[in-house]
């Protein structure tokens, strides 16, 4: 398979770094998200 990207193109995906507002968003959202199992079925709940 012919690769379909450049070295450029690399350097300036490493340079990206989350914002720290961002993180603590998913942090947060993940501490409140809770999965309940019932009888083959999922359910998400926002515990907020």
């Amino acid at each position: 398979m012919a690769k379909h990207y450049s070295e450029h193109s690399i350097e300036i995906i490493e340079k990206f770094e989350p914002n720290e507002e961002t993180v603590n968003f998913l942090l947060n959202y993940s501490k409140a998200l809770s999965v309940i199992s019932c009888n083959k079925l999922k359910f998400e709940a926002l515990l907020n």
